[in-house]
């Protein structure tokens, strides 16, 4: 009775969604999302025992407080369709079933979410949702699952943005909200056409835990931090609250220097980025914890203003961003991407800040700041020149307030 009362929402919602398309769950999304995904660490190696594990531990270690939410379970969940098309779990790694996974990960206060592909098979080989849309979508509800990220492989011909719809359509049709993450690459500019399809889109290629990388997949790349970074140009003006440039999970914890994690967990920040956690939780260094769990780091990711920090000073090795945030603040990052240790002398007076997007300016020369070291803690204003070493691989990251 169940399955059929399932597929009796399934035929109303594709009869509905044939005559009008749905939106997007609007109320989600507002600042970027925060969470932990599988996928970074585990790939196809993941089991209930092991979601669990990760929300056990999201809740008691200070990062649900410090604002992180979601348990992804990426690639590989999936077992086969039954005779009506109902997707199933893979009853080896996950025999309670995905109900029973999504009601322990509430009942920490956490939410879950699951992992589709637009085409027939999912990147791992498992079944996609590609004619299957509006049923898996009723079928994830069912579940209680409360985030679909989305992917792009097996979709050869298809056209990305229809597709998406799509899936747009269905999950709003099966009534649960449920934020809506693209992963389609940026093969197809998302930020042209996904602001109201999904609530944050990919704008590369995988990943890769590096500082400055290409790693060659034969037909494909992933990328370390700064490769990634230097794709976003240009994309800035196409995010904000409920639609975000996604630069991929993060790779904190996963191999680099703390110097560059630090760098990577920041620059993911101040651009406004999802920050979901790639790492194992379980066993991650105090340091790493640390890093993630920044709060005044977060703060300026999660600001309500929901701007993108853009590039305001580059001299080659060394890179200023700024970020506007609420109340007249502003995000400053001193990126060094250099090889070695750069030793900053900054002259606020000396330089004009106009952002044209978003229409902000800031004239050092008469408006003083308080700032504090983000990472630090550290005092002072914008009335003196700023003298810093910023070791290789790292940054520097202040919070200016206006000087009453």
């Amino acid at each position: 009775m169940k399955k059929l009362s399932l597929l009796m929402t399934l035929c109303v919602g594709v009869l509905l969604g044939a005559q009008v398309h749905a939106q997007k769950f609007e109320e989600l999304g507002k600042t970027p999302q925060m969470g932990w995904n599988s996928w970074n660490t585990f790939a196809c190696d993941i089991n209930e025992k092991m979601i669990r594990d990760m929300a056990d531990v999201m809740a008691a270690n200070g990062m649900k407080e410090a604002g992180y939410e979601y348990i992804n379970i990426d690639d590989c969940w999936h077992g086969e369709r039954d005779a009506m098309g109902f997707i199933q779990p893979d009853k080896t790694h996950f025999p309670s079933g995905i109900k029973a996974l999504a009601d322990y990960v509430h009942s920490k206060g956490l939410k879950l979410g699951i992992y589709s592909d637009a085409g027939g098979k999912t990147c791992g080989g498992r079944p996609g949702s590609r004619g299957h849309e509006y049923q898996d979508a009723v079928t994830y509800a069912s579940w209680g699952i409360d985030y679909v990220k989305y992917d792009w492989c097996d979709t050869k011909g298809i056209n990305a943005e229809q597709a998406y719809i799509t899936m747009r359509d269905a999950i709003k049709k099966a009534g649960r909200p449920m934020l809506f993450s693209i992963c389609e690459w940026g093969d197809n500019k998302p930020w042209d056409w996904a602001k109201d399809v999904g609530h944050s889109w990919r704008t590369t290629g995988d990943i890769y835990p590096c500082w400055n990388c290409e790693h060659n997949h034969g037909s494909w790349s992933s990328w370390g931090v700064l490769p990634i970074l230097d794709k976003q140009a240009g994309l800035r003006k196409f995010a904000g609250p409920g639609h975000w440039n996604d630069m991929d999970m993060m790779e904190v914890g996963n191999g680099m220097s703390e110097g560059e994690d630090r760098a990577h967990f920041s620059l993911w920040a101040i651009m406004a980025s999802p920050l979901i956690a790639g790492n194992d939780l379980r066993s991650m260094s105090e340091t790493t914890r640390k890093i993630m769990t920044n709060k005044d780091m977060i703060a300026i990711n999660q600001d309500k203003l929901g701007i993108q920090a853009m590039k305001w000073i580059d001299e080659g090795e060394l890179e200023i961003y700024v970020k506007p945030l609420e109340n007249g603040e502003f995000a400053v990052l001193f990126l060094n991407r250099a090889d070695n240790a750069k030793h900053v002398k900054h002259d606020w007076a000396f330089h004009y800040m106009k952002d044209d997007i978003f229409k902000k300016e800031i004239y050092f020369d008469k408006q003083v700041f308080n700032w504090k070291n983000v990472w630090t803690g550290e005092k002072d204003d914008t009335k003196g020149k700023l003298s810093v070493t910023i070791p290789a691989h790292d940054v520097l990251v202040l919070r200016l307030t206006p000087k009453k």
